[in-house]
């Protein structure tokens, strides 16, 4: 039986534009990301609700709602019900979550794994749900450098290990049926994406090792990215394995709604090139 998706939207960000793009000339990027007058530039939170044979599994759980002000203010967030509230737009409830899979544990990207609690103090917003990380970015997560510890925040993630609902694995693997995971490192050398069998064909969530359709180039890598030259190997072999076996895709953080559609491969001087082709969902 092959799997169902439907888009779950936790809102929007505002992230700089120049690290968005990494090496990539502003004149360039700025046609298809016009930023604001702070160089931001608005990226969907497209989190993805894949219902399978006996689960639900929702992949990453965009910011969550437990920043400040000040946090929502740098971010250009904007006051929502978050996950709760779209899942409960789509007749569903943090109950019926069975899986929380991680691409890996950036804010952005897990901030909704956990909420407010009594007290204040965070707890699992799915409280059924078996929450799945690469071994390796767990670890980097809670034993984070200089150059990453910004972007891992341990309320995202320590209160799931203490309530004992985290699944550590290692390497590609059907974690469910219809759901592999798959190691991409580069963004980070723990992050993974998600291939999913679904109705209509393999559908592949990218996270954040192309996070737009506009980072489909190889060279168009994040300055966020802590090994560029592997994000730059990772995509190559990614896209040549797209090609062949004819996947769909799904960009987390592509602006305006439209994150999922096909890719049309077009004839260049140097061999051919993928353009994304939005379709609905």
């Amino acid at each position: 039986m092959a799997a169902r998706i439907q888009t779950v939207d936790d809102g929007r960000i505002l992230l700089d534009g120049g690290a968005m793009f990494g090496v990539v000339p502003r004149v360039l990027w700025e046609k298809s990301n016009p930023p604001d007058e702070s160089n931001r530039i608005t990226l969907g939170l497209n989190c993805l609700l894949v219902e399978g044979e006996g689960y639900r599994a929702l992949i990453d759980t965009g910011v969550g709602s437990k920043g400040d002000e000040r946090f929502a203010s740098m971010y250009g967030l904007e006051e929502s019900g978050g996950l709760p509230g779209a899942l409960a737009s789509m007749g569903l409830s943090v109950d019926d979550i069975t899986h929380v899979i991680n691409t890996h544990l950036h804010f952005d990207h897990c901030g909704g794994n956990t909420r407010r609690g009594e007290g204040g103090k965070p707890e699992p917003t799915f409280p059924r749900a078996r929450y799945v990380v690469q071994k390796k970015e767990w670890e980097l997560a809670t034993d984070a450098s200089e150059r990453s510890q910004a972007s891992y925040l341990l309320e995202n993630y320590l209160p799931v290990k203490e309530a004992g609902q985290l699944d550590l694995v290692e390497g590609e693997t059907e974690i469910l049926p219809g759901l592999r995971l798959l190691p991409t490192p580069g963004h980070t050398l723990g992050h993974q994406s998600v291939l999913v069998e679904a109705e209509d064909g393999p559908v592949f969530y990218a996270a954040d090792l192309i996070p737009t359709s506009s980072h489909l180039p190889l060279p168009w890598i994040m300055a966020y990215d802590l090994h560029p030259v592997d994000t730059l190997e990772t995509k190559r072999r990614i896209l040549d394995r797209a090609r062949d076996e004819q996947w769909r895709f799904y960009f987390e953080h592509e602006p305006g709604g439209r994150p999922f559609g096909d890719l049309e491969w077009v004839p260049t001087k140097k061999g051919e090139k993928p353009i994304f082709r939005p379709l609905p969902l």
